[in-house]
């Protein structure tokens, strides 16, 4: 996950309330950057071998891992998609933007989440742990 150097607030020229998380600097950007690269991007073309595909997999499923099963109180992300697993240095995949994620609720010895359709947040492709099969796409384009 990315970490956050601190958090600021504000006012903005409008007179708006602004709230803002300074978070590490990712060198490599996002992975969406690197899926589908836009024509008049600031990276040139870059490609992802199988490694670093299989290893940005393990790094997500990982941070998966720990927010649903290493915690006292599970977190559903809702939003995972390539533009919020951001890249270091070292191409280790960190999970961002977590301003859509919800604390799973503990109903007797079960952890429920709504199953209804309209419940869904986020972007279609990602559904919350539960009975559902979640998967993780790198190797198409």
């Amino acid at each position: 996950m990315v970490k956050i150097i601190t958090a600021c607030s504000g006012v903005d020229f409008r007179g708006n309330d602004f709230k803002a998380l300074v978070l590490e600097f990712m060198e490599n950007g996002s992975l969406e950057q690197w899926l589908h690269p836009k024509a008049n991007a600031q990276f040139p073309m870059r490609i992802l071998n199988i490694e670093q595909r299989v290893s940005i997999a393990i790094d997500v499923a990982s941070a998966l891992d720990y927010l649903h099963h290493q915690r006292p109180v599970p977190i559903v992300h809702c939003d995972l998609k390539p533009s919020n697993i951001l890249l270091d240095d070292d191409m280790t995949a960190h999970v961002s933007d977590f301003g859509l994620a919800k604390f799973l609720s503990e109903s007797t010895n079960s952890f429920s989440v709504s199953t209804s359709l309209a419940a869904i947040k986020g972007s279609v492709g990602y559904i919350a742990p539960g009975e559902t099969l979640h998967t993780i796409f790198l190797l198409s384009r």
